[in-house]
This record gives structure tokens, sequence and C-alpha cells, in this order.
């Protein structure tokens, strides 16, 4: 699969090397979840300049260091003592090295120091403050554990707080970016296969990587690659939230795996875990592991309690929803009966599905200045699946998502937002739509 998006993102890292080789030496973090794209963004920024690749893998400082060595050594074509058994002597050497010459210095999974030497993040702090404004180094480092690369860099106790010049955090590919993507791999796409596209990947590069290269971007292939032996979908889920929550995950994963399956008011959720209390793990998977999300009725107050919490990552919500769920069928190997129920689950599951896709195209739009659902906490009956306010002064959208137009009521959205208009939207002209798949 070729490049895609990332114009940005390009835009603002080509500004940064400039003024690290013309001016001095600057900082650049670059985070996001895993797969979405970071070596590849940071790799393609410094194409045909000098670059210095590190991966930091959990190894031994000094294991690293020899390794490391080579590396530097052969990318500057220059000489690098073997005898240096420590970051802090390497770095060192390498900041010396761009008081004469420009070059990228990328540092990958930064975060994993934590686990090998805690020490280097102070050490390296002290080299960057002596050496930055006589240096021209662009230093760009990533890691994929989002907690971690927060505490480094957003903690005021932490040695490299205010160290960075410029953070840019990744995000899924948009809607548009779909779209091209299906174009380009799979002309004769349906819409059907454009949302399970989005409802299995949420626009993750890696996973529709996977599937563009192995040719399968429609629905059911898709569905039938991710769910068969040694599928790396698999175990991707667990892999990926272990990092972040270490040993100590299986509170976690139950909460994650209840709001997966529609459990999703605290009260709900805590039930579900023999009632266990949860607020603080609910505002650690917010603040601190950016997984979940706090949802409200647009337009209500902060207190209000009629609190809905979601997982915003689409395949982490279908992996707890069908992987993690139905793991007693993955271990005993019966891959089709897992691939069977998510098939017969299918047209249920993606409904959901499209309805947040029809929110992020709005988002997308930039005529809204908040999108989001409405409902009243003792009467479900009158819930509205997107309420969307625009920019223009008083005017609003309200829209219903059904998988298929014939599915329409008419005359009970128009109640719906009469009732909406009654409630909070007094002062708005309000639009109606009838959204499904025929319009994304």
């Amino acid at each position: 699969m070729r490049f895609y998006n990332r114009t940005s993102e390009l835009t603002e890292l080509e500004r940064i090397k400039k003024l690290s080789f013309n001016d001095y030496s600057r900082l650049t973090v670059v985070t996001g979840r895993r797969r979405i794209g970071k070596t590849s963004l940071i790799m393609r920024s410094t194409e045909d300049t000098l670059t210095i690749y590190l991966f930091v893998g959990r190894k031994n400082e000094a294991t690293l260091c020899s390794e490391f060595i080579p590396v530097i050594s052969k990318s500057l074509d220059t000489f690098v003592p073997e005898s240096i058994r420590t970051f802090r002597s390497l770095f060192q050497y390498m900041m010396e090295l761009a008081t004469s010459r420009s070059f990228n210095l990328v540092i990958d999974e930064f975060q994993e120091f934590f686990n090998i030497n805690e020490s280097v993040y102070s050490d390296m702090q002290n080299i960057w403050d002596s050496y930055r404004k006589k240096s021209h180094m662009n230093l760009i480092v990533s890691g994929s554990v989002y907690s971690l690369m927060q505490k480094i860099f957003l903690n005021a106790k932490e040695s490299l707080f205010g160290r960075a010049d410029n953070i840019i955090k990744l995000s899924s590919f948009d809607t548009v970016t779909l779209k091209e993507i299906m174009k380009d791999n799979y002309p004769q796409y349906t819409n059907e296969d454009l949302l399970a596209l989005y409802t299995f990947t949420g626009g993750i590069p890696r996973y529709i990587e996977l599937f563009c290269d192995n040719g399968r971007l429609d629905k059911d292939g898709m569905i039938e690659f991710m769910v068969r032996e040694n599928s790396s979908f698999t175990d991707e889920g667990k892999n990926l939230l272990i990092e972040e929550f270490g040993k100590n995950y299986a509170t976690y994963f139950s909460i994650l795996s209840s709001i997966s399956g529609g459990i999703n008011t605290q009260p709900e959720i805590e039930a579900a875990l023999g009632n266990k209390s949860i607020g603080g793990q609910l505002k650690r998977l917010i603040e601190d592991y950016n997984i979940i999300v706090r949802q409200r009725p647009v337009l209500s107050k902060k207190g209000t309690q009629a609190v809905r919490y979601e997982i915003h990552d689409n395949f982490i919500r279908f992996w707890f929803n069908y992987f993690d769920r139905h793991r007693s069928l993955i271990e005993i190997r019966n891959f089709k009966g897992l691939e069977s129920i998510i098939k017969s689950d299918y047209a249920t599951y993606s409904g959901k599905m499209l309805e947040r896709y029809f929110k992020q195209q709005f988002a997308e739009s930039n005529l809204y200045r908040e999108i989001g659902s409405w409902w009243e906490l003792k009467n479900g009956e009158n819930e509205i699946d997107i309420v969307a306010l625009k920019l223009e002064k008083k005017q609003a959208l309200v829209a219903e998502v059904k998988r298929r137009k014939k599915n329409f009521k008419h005359g009970l959205l128009a109640a719906k937002a009469e009732h909406l208009k009654h409630k909070v939207l007094q002062k708005y002209t309000i639009e109606t739509k009838c959204l499904s798949l025929e319009d994304m």
C-alpha cells in the first residue's frame, strides 16, 4: 500500500527540520497508538537527508549501545568509539557531532528507557540543554505507550518536561482517505465494504495495509482474513493494551468488555463487575490511557447524570466484542464458528458504527462547533442519533441513522426534533436528515 495522507504532519516536520539544520537543534515528539504509522511518517519526513534511526528494544543498556554504535557510524560515515557502554555517553557524542554537521536522530519506542534505565531521561535533559543552541540536530522521538509518553514530556515532575518543541499526535485516517484507499485498491467497492473497513480498522493504517496487501477489501473477505488460524488480529487487542496497563490489566479489560457490549454507564458497569467501585479506573482510561471517552447529551451541563462511556478506537471496540468475548472459540480453534457469529451480527453491529462514521464525517467538514447525540435519562424513546450545532448562530442539524432508507420513520424523527427543540434548542432553527449507507 502506498503512503497516504499526513500532508499537514509532513509539512510541520519539514519546517522543524529546516529550523534544526539552519538555526539550532529542535526536539519533536511523535505519539499515537501502535500501528498508526509513526515510523513510516518519520522516515518519510527524513528521507534524502542524513538520518540515524535507533530502535529502543527492551535490552540491557550496554547491549543496546553496542548495537547502536555501528548504526551511527554507518549512517554518518564517521568513527564512533566501540568502548561506549552508556546511552548518556553515546547521546553526548552525537550532540558533539551535531555541532559541526546537520542530521536527523530518530529514537523509536523512546518510552522503553523507563524499563532499561530511567536516568537516561535526566542525562539527556542535561546534555540537550548544554548543546541545543550550538548544534544542528533534528531530534525526533516516538513512542506507542501513550501513558508513558505523556508522563515523560507533559508531567512537570519529569526531566524532559518542557523540552519538546513540538508534540505531534497521529490520528487515524479520515473518511476521505478511506475512500481514496478503496478507490485505488478495490475500485468496485460498495458502501457496505467502506463501512466494513471503517468498522474493523477505524482508519488505522497498518490494519488497512494488511487488507490491501492481501487483496481482502470486501466485507466478507475482511472478516475471513481476520478470523483464521495464525491471524495477527486474534491477540492484537490484548498485546496493544497490556503494554499500557501492565500486569494489573484484568479490571481494565473487564470494564472495556462491558462497554463494548453496550453496558455504558458507571452504575451498570459496576453492577456487571460485582458492584466493584471503578471511578478511578474510568478516570485513568480517559485521562491517562486515552482509550475511552465520556459522552454527555449535546448542550447538557457538565454535572449531568446522563453520562455514557464509549471506546473511541473502532478496532479495540470490535476486538473486545468478538475476539475477547468469544475467546473460547479461538482456544478450540473454531474459527469458522467465530466467523459465522461476526457475519450474522454484522448488520446490527455496523449500524452503530455507521452513526459514528457520519459524526466523524461531520467533524471533518469543519462546519460544526459541537457534534454528539441526545437522550433523556428517564426516557429512552426520545434518543436522537446525531445532533450537530452549526458554526452559524442558532442552527442545528438533527439526524437519524439507519442502514437502509426504507427503515426510516420520518414522522417519528420530526416528533423527536420538536421535543428536542422544546427541551434545549428553543432558539434554534432545526434541519432534520435521514442518513443511510447511501449517504456515505
